[in-house]
């Protein structure tokens, strides 16, 4: 049987829909119609220029080019296709006037006007970057009636800044512009560009800002440029408009500050005078007849103080601390003149605040996926009060039962019921004895946390798990925020083993590490780093997220007891069950490259040690490291690889494999990401790692860390679909394992299983895997 005449058959008919397709496009135009069909640019310099550097002219060209072309899908302008075959409707309704005008688009069409605009913001581009005597061609070529437009720029040495010189007025406005040269962003001998002209005004403005200067303007600042210095350079001089109005050359300060809160209450709407006002001791004017906060709130979330000289951060900060309370739904501040003359240079804040609805039901149907593949349901009904105690405070319990699964092997699925009860408040502050800083434009919160959990898995046992927390989060920077719990409690308790369970352990160890009593009591701390959250960062290509955790478990509760498990043989108890003592620790670092608008490379290194000591011999189970799922290491069921070269069975045909937790994780990610067609975006990626135990387990040969480690390393690769629906993306993944790290030498290495169906691993999840 030939098995290459269906491929033949396929390729022979895809290629013939194209052509069709082509010649539909361009039949339907009028006689007097060309479809702009596509765009080519081309850069020539007189002086050398690398290739790479003309491909990055190139792509950044292609951005100023308009209007958009119609879309392509393989090949095809599919869209407009459709909107061809709709044929004429003159209603505004029904399947045809959606199928032409939502499904489909109508063509793009040429005209010299718009080759010529393009020809002009090309030539505009290129003289803001510093080419002052470039000159851009447009050539074009018709067949079947569709255009392709080529932009052809010739350019000569770009522009390079020479002198730079500041205002040299003796007015105070001047002067202080004269001491911010020094952190200039216009340097001597760098590329000219007239973004880093705008973006130097705009610092200065906010520096100005913050000296007083309320009334001044970037628009004030004007830039005048020498071209004829010759050796390509360009001189610079600063200068302030002459239309400068007087006040953006005086210092203001700030006379009073009035915090308005209007609930809307009826009875207490006319009671908004400022002869009913409270004075706080910092001497903020508070107007709030319902007594909606406590005047204190305003006292410890303001930062602009009255009588302190105007700084724009420090408005910028108030406003965004007053937001981040969570207990306004509309925030509006003005400034006046303090006097109608405007002569002592003085300005008068309001705050307009307008409370949120305090108390919220909310009824959640929610569907899940976890690293475990695990997946399943979940029914919650939330209960939320905003400033439950009139000082900002958000209290939210949470009801929730759940249904979840889990493929087991190819035979049995794996079941958990779920239901209980979560419940959380947030103070809007530090809640400590001792004063701690936190003066900066995001206000700390203080967090409470309880929670009580019943697992009941497949009627083998059941897990009751209960947890408090209290702890604090802050950030001082848009890119980073930490997290501290001082105390964290966790007491999980297993009930109702059943016999096949017991017969099960008895048979397997394994497998009483998920079900152990566990008592963790302790601190913690999670720091977070991600550099696109600055939107300074938005132009450049390189983003960085960066995650560390660290945790504690009774350090001082074993030492007062002087807890010695391997020297006794026996563990100390808390409430009849052994408390856990370890110290643990994990980094995760990502970095991701774009390339373009519609694709980027992004990886990941991640790495945990946990040392277990005292009173426990490995790790709780819910605090080990896991590798292989959905967002790890995605050859590899989840939770099933390693500790390093133990076999713990194939997952394809074994009834059941238990998951196999470690002490140690090492784990790298590499991912190519790239735009396939509307909201479908495509990747191929490569996975490798593994964990390992710190100590020899009987029970697990070849699960101990040692110092050939990489020869432990799995490695899988695959590809796989994203359907990137904003709100969330549903993602498909197809696996296959490259190395197996529990196979004899020699036979580790397998790259013919790359094309074996039986060795692929499916993986559906929510989201992007890192």
């Amino acid at each position: 049987m030939n098995t290459r005449l269906p491929l033949r058959l396929f390729l022979l008919v895809g290629g013939l829909s194209a052509v069709l397709a082509s010649c539909n496009e361009s039949k339907h135009l009028a006689g007097n119609e060309t479809l702009y069909a596509a765009n080519k640019t081309e850069i020539h310099s007189s002086v050398p220029m690398t290739k790479k550097k003309q491909n990055q002219w190139n792509e950044d060209m292609e951005g100023y080019l308009r209007p958009n072309l119609n879309s392509k899908f393989f090949g095809i302008r599919l869209k407009l296709w459709i909107y061809n075959i709709a044929g004429t409707t003159h209603k505004t309704k029904g399947f045809k006037h959606w199928l032409k005008y939502k499904l489909g688009e109508p063509p793009v069409l040429v005209s010299p006007v718009l080759l010529a605009n393009n020809a002009q913001v090309l030539q505009s581009h290129f003289e803001n970057r510093g080419f002052f005597h470039d000159t851009v061609l447009v050539t074009t070529f018709v067949k079947d009636k569709q255009l392709t437009a080529t932009y052809t720029v010739q350019v000569g040495p770009r522009y390079v800044i020479g002198k730079i010189n500041y205002p040299d007025d003796s007015d105070e406005v001047s002067n202080r512009i004269d001491t911010l040269q020094r952190s200039s962003l216009l340097k001597t001998g760098d590329f000219y560009d007239l973004q880093t002209i705008k973006d130097e005004r705009i610092r200065i403005d906010a520096r100005l800002k913050n000296h007083g200067f309320y009334y001044f303007n970037p628009d004030y600042l004007i830039v005048d440029l020498d071209t004829a210095v010759g050796n390509h350079r360009v001189d610079m001089f600063m200068r302030l408009k002459d239309e400068m109005p007087d006040p953006a050359r005086e210092v203001y300060r700030i006379d009073t500050i009035t915090a308005v809160v209007n609930t809307g209450n009826p009875a207490t709407r006319a009671d908004t005078s400022h002869g009913s006002a409270y004075i706080t001791p910092e001497g903020y004017r508070i107007i709030d007849p319902d007594h909606f906060l406590r005047p204190h709130v305003f006292s410890r979330t303001l930062l602009i103080k009255p009588g302190n000289i105007y700084k724009e951060t420090d408005h910028n900060s108030s406003l965004s601390r007053l937001v981040s309370l969570g207990v306004f739904s509309f925030v509006k501040a003005r400034f006046e003149p303090a006097s109608r003359v405007d002569s002592n240079n003085k300005l008068n804040l309001y705050y307009n605040l307008t409370p949120a609805q305090k108390k919220q039901l909310q009824f959640e149907v929610t569907g899940l996926t976890r690293s475990d593949n695990t997946t399943g349901t979940e029914l919650a009904l939330s209960w939320r009060h905003r400033n439950l105690f009139r000082g900002g405070e958000l209290f939210n319990i949470r009801l929730y039962s759940g249904l979840e699964g889990q493929s087991v092997s190819t035979t049995e699925k794996s079941l958990t019921r779920r239901v209980g009860v979560d419940a959380t408040l947030t103070i809007p502050t530090i809640v400590s004895p001792f004063n701690l800083n936190t003066s900066s434009k995001f206000a700390p919160k203080t967090k409470i946390e309880a929670g009580y959990d019943i697992y009941e898995n497949n009627s083998l046992y059941t897990l009751t798990s209960s947890r408090a927390s209290f702890g604090y989060q802050f950030k001082n920077r848009v890119t980073s925020e930490n997290g501290i719990t001082i105390l964290g409690i966790s007491y999980v308790r297993p009930a109702n083993i059943t016999d096949s369970m017991q017969v099960a352990i008895g048979k397997n160890k394994n497998l009483y590490y998920a079900i152990e009593p566990q008592f963790i009591i302790g601190p913690s701390w999670n720091f977070n780093y991600n550099s696109s959250l600055d939107r300074r960062n938005a132009r450049k290509p390189n983003n960085f997220w960066f995650n560390a955790n660290l945790d504690f478990s009774n350090n001082l509760l074993g030492l007062f007891t002087g807890a010695d498990v391997n020297k006794t043989g026996r563990q100390k108890e808390i409430f009849g069950v052994p408390f856990a003592q370890y110290m643990k620790f994990d980094l995760d670092f990502r970095h991701y490259f774009n390339f373009s608008k519609s694709s980027m490379l992004a990886y990941r290194a991640t790495a945990g040690i946990g040392v277990s000591y005292g009173n426990s011999t490995s790790l709780p189970f819910v605090k080990a490291f896991f590798a292989g799922g959905t967002n790890d290491i995605r050859a590899f069921r989840a939770r099933a690889l390693g500790p390093g070269h133990y076999y713990a069975g194939n997952p394809n045909s074994d009834a059941f494999i238990p998951d196999q937790p470690g002490d140690i994780k090492m784990e790298g990610n590499l991912e190519y990401r790239a735009r396939l067609y509307g909201l479908i975006n495509w990747a191929v990626f490569a996975d490798f790692g593994n964990v390992w135990t710190l100590r020899n387990d009987a029970n697990r040969p070849g699960a101990v860390f040692t110092p050939g480690f990489i020869k432990d390393f799995a490695v899988g690769a695959g590809a796989g679909l994203r359907f990137d629906f904003t709100v969330l993306v549903l993602r498909v993944d197809m696996a296959v394992p490259l190395r197996t790290p529990w196979k004899p030498e020699g036979s580790k290495w397998n790259f013919k299983g790359a094309t074996d169906i039986s060795e692929m691993v499916l993986n559906l999840a929510i989201g992007y895997p890192f």
